[in-house]
């Protein structure tokens, strides 16, 4: 007796959720390292 196997889902690479999730995490990434810049530039002002 075989045991039930869930349906393969096929993935395919082009799906507009998965450019959506991408330009998301970009976003996310070019975010985090202006705020990072702003926190250096800062703490650069603050010592001198």
């Amino acid at each position: 007796m075989t045991a039930p196997r869930a349906p393969k889902y096929s993935a395919q690479p082009g799906r507009p959720a998965d450019r959506a999730v991408a330009a998301g995490l970009a976003l996310a990434v070019i975010a985090g390292l202006a705020w990072l810049g702003g926190m250096i530039y800062t703490i650069a002002g603050w010592s001198g």
